[in-house]
Protein backbone atom coordinates (compact mmCIF):
# COMPACT_ATOMS: atom_id res chain seq x y z
CA UNK A 1 0.00 0.00 0.00
CA UNK A 2 1.31 3.07 -0.68
CA UNK A 3 1.97 5.99 2.09
CA UNK A 4 -0.54 8.74 2.14
CA UNK A 5 0.47 12.01 0.06
CA UNK A 6 0.30 14.73 2.83
CA UNK A 7 1.98 17.39 0.13
CA UNK A 8 -0.58 20.18 -0.79
CA UNK A 9 -0.23 23.49 -3.60
CA UNK A 10 -0.17 26.66 -1.83
CA UNK A 11 -0.08 30.53 -3.01
CA UNK A 12 2.33 32.24 -1.44
CA UNK A 13 3.38 36.24 -1.97
CA UNK A 14 4.49 35.81 -6.31
CA UNK A 15 4.86 32.14 -6.81
CA UNK A 16 2.93 28.70 -5.97
CA UNK A 17 5.18 26.24 -3.52
CA UNK A 18 4.72 22.92 -2.81
CA UNK A 19 4.92 22.52 0.89
CA UNK A 20 5.71 18.96 2.39
CA UNK A 21 6.22 18.92 6.28
CA UNK A 22 6.95 16.55 8.93
CA UNK A 23 7.41 16.56 12.49
CA UNK A 24 10.53 15.12 14.87
CA UNK A 25 10.28 14.05 18.27
CA UNK A 26 13.66 15.97 18.42
CA UNK A 27 15.25 19.81 19.29
CA UNK A 28 15.34 21.76 16.23
CA UNK A 29 19.24 21.79 16.21
CA UNK A 30 19.45 18.08 15.57
CA UNK A 31 16.75 18.19 13.22
CA UNK A 32 19.06 20.76 11.36
CA UNK A 33 22.30 18.72 11.91
CA UNK A 34 20.08 16.26 9.62
CA UNK A 35 20.06 18.39 7.10
CA UNK A 36 22.67 20.29 6.82
CA UNK A 37 25.94 17.91 8.02
CA UNK A 38 26.94 15.55 5.05
CA UNK A 39 27.41 12.52 6.70
CA UNK A 40 23.53 12.91 7.84
CA UNK A 41 22.35 13.96 5.04
CA UNK A 42 24.30 10.64 3.19
CA UNK A 43 21.93 8.49 5.39
CA UNK A 44 18.53 10.30 3.33
CA UNK A 45 19.63 11.81 0.50
CA UNK A 46 23.25 11.78 0.10
CA UNK A 47 26.40 13.68 1.04
CA UNK A 48 27.72 16.65 -0.26
CA UNK A 49 30.69 18.63 -0.49
CA UNK A 50 32.00 22.29 -1.73
CA UNK A 51 35.08 23.38 -4.01
CA UNK A 52 37.08 24.74 -1.02
CA UNK A 53 36.42 22.47 1.63
CA UNK A 54 34.96 25.34 4.23
CA UNK A 55 31.90 24.73 5.55
CA UNK A 56 29.10 26.08 2.99
CA UNK A 57 27.21 29.38 4.01
CA UNK A 58 25.25 31.74 2.30
CA UNK A 59 26.63 32.30 -1.17
CA UNK A 60 28.27 29.02 -1.38
CA UNK A 61 28.23 26.73 -3.81
CA UNK A 62 27.69 22.85 -3.21
CA UNK A 63 27.65 19.86 -5.31
CA UNK A 64 25.28 17.05 -3.61
CA UNK A 65 25.13 13.61 -4.75
CA UNK A 66 21.81 11.95 -4.82
CA UNK A 67 22.46 8.48 -3.58
CA UNK A 68 18.74 7.12 -3.98
CA UNK A 69 18.68 7.99 -8.05
CA UNK A 70 19.94 6.18 -10.60
CA UNK A 71 23.08 6.63 -11.30
CA UNK A 72 23.90 8.39 -8.14
CA UNK A 73 24.50 11.76 -9.57
CA UNK A 74 26.07 14.82 -8.91
CA UNK A 75 24.15 17.95 -8.29
CA UNK A 76 25.25 21.33 -7.93
CA UNK A 77 23.33 23.54 -5.62
CA UNK A 78 24.01 26.75 -4.22
CA UNK A 79 22.86 27.98 -0.76
CA UNK A 80 21.05 31.13 -1.16
CA UNK A 81 19.82 31.97 2.48
CA UNK A 82 21.53 30.30 5.70
CA UNK A 83 20.10 31.06 8.91
CA UNK A 84 20.81 28.34 11.89
CA UNK A 85 18.52 26.83 13.03
CA UNK A 86 15.91 27.67 11.50
CA UNK A 87 15.92 28.51 7.78
CA UNK A 88 17.78 27.18 4.57
CA UNK A 89 17.23 28.03 0.96
CA UNK A 90 19.30 25.92 -1.89
CA UNK A 91 18.92 26.92 -5.86
CA UNK A 92 19.54 22.85 -7.24
CA UNK A 93 20.94 23.36 -10.54
CA UNK A 94 19.17 20.47 -12.80
CA UNK A 95 20.64 21.37 -16.00
CA UNK A 96 22.73 24.47 -17.09
CA UNK A 97 19.98 26.58 -17.88
CA UNK A 98 18.80 28.16 -14.00
CA UNK A 99 15.86 29.06 -15.38
CA UNK A 100 15.13 25.33 -14.50
CA UNK A 101 16.72 25.31 -11.44
CA UNK A 102 14.65 24.26 -8.63
CA UNK A 103 14.42 26.23 -5.69
CA UNK A 104 13.69 25.27 -2.23
CA UNK A 105 13.23 26.46 1.37
CA UNK A 106 13.39 24.24 4.29
CA UNK A 107 11.84 26.01 7.70
CA UNK A 108 12.25 24.19 11.28
CA UNK A 109 10.54 25.13 14.32
CA UNK A 110 10.18 23.82 17.20
CA UNK A 111 7.25 23.49 19.98
CA UNK A 112 6.81 21.44 23.40
CA UNK A 113 10.16 19.41 22.58
CA UNK A 114 9.15 18.73 18.90
CA UNK A 115 10.28 20.04 15.79
CA UNK A 116 8.69 20.72 12.16
CA UNK A 117 10.56 20.98 8.88
CA UNK A 118 8.59 22.98 6.25
CA UNK A 119 10.02 21.83 2.44
CA UNK A 120 8.55 24.50 -0.03
CA UNK A 121 9.64 23.65 -3.78
CA UNK A 122 8.90 27.35 -5.79
CA UNK A 123 6.91 25.97 -8.35
CA UNK A 124 8.60 27.09 -12.20
CA UNK A 125 6.43 26.20 -15.52
CA UNK A 126 7.46 23.22 -16.90
CA UNK A 127 7.88 21.65 -13.43
CA UNK A 128 5.79 18.07 -13.38
CA UNK A 129 4.26 18.68 -9.68
CA UNK A 130 3.07 15.11 -10.07
CA UNK A 131 6.77 13.60 -9.98
CA UNK A 132 8.12 16.41 -7.95
CA UNK A 133 5.48 15.74 -5.29
CA UNK A 134 5.70 12.11 -5.10
CA UNK A 135 9.72 12.65 -5.05
CA UNK A 136 9.61 14.95 -2.07
CA UNK A 137 7.11 13.01 -0.05
CA UNK A 138 9.89 9.78 -0.71
CA UNK A 139 12.83 11.61 0.52
CA UNK A 140 11.27 13.35 3.40
CA UNK A 141 10.09 9.63 4.96
CA UNK A 142 13.74 8.57 3.64
CA UNK A 143 14.91 11.59 6.34
CA UNK A 144 12.09 9.98 8.98
CA UNK A 145 13.69 6.19 8.41
CA UNK A 146 16.98 7.61 8.50
CA UNK A 147 16.40 9.57 11.99
CA UNK A 148 14.17 6.64 13.37
CA UNK A 149 17.02 3.68 12.38
CA UNK A 150 13.41 2.11 10.78
CA UNK A 151 13.56 0.23 7.18
CA UNK A 152 13.70 2.75 4.13
CA UNK A 153 11.03 2.97 2.21
CA UNK A 154 11.02 2.10 -1.72
CA UNK A 155 10.21 4.88 -4.41
CA UNK A 156 8.31 2.51 -6.34
CA UNK A 157 5.60 3.03 -3.40
CA UNK A 158 5.57 6.46 -3.93
CA UNK A 159 5.22 7.13 -7.69
CA UNK A 160 3.16 6.43 -9.63
CA UNK A 161 0.54 6.12 -6.82
CA UNK A 162 0.87 9.78 -5.53
CA UNK A 163 1.28 11.45 -9.12
CA UNK A 164 -2.21 12.21 -9.39
CA UNK A 165 -2.94 13.36 -5.87
CA UNK A 166 -0.44 16.39 -6.55
CA UNK A 167 -1.32 16.57 -10.78
CA UNK A 168 -4.85 17.38 -9.85
CA UNK A 169 -4.55 19.52 -6.70
CA UNK A 170 -6.14 23.17 -6.08
CA UNK A 171 -3.87 25.83 -5.21
CA UNK A 172 -4.53 26.94 -1.87
CA UNK A 173 -4.02 30.40 -0.47
CA UNK A 174 -1.56 30.78 1.89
Amino acid sequence: MAPTPTGRLVRAADRTELVIKRTFPAPISDVWSSITESDRTERWYGPWKTSDGDKPDAGSSISVQMLFEEGQPWCDARIVRCEPPSRLDLVLLTSEDESTAWRISLTLGEEAGFTTLALAHHIVPGVDVGDVGAGWEYYLDMLVSAREGSPQPKFEDYYPAQREHFSSQEIAED
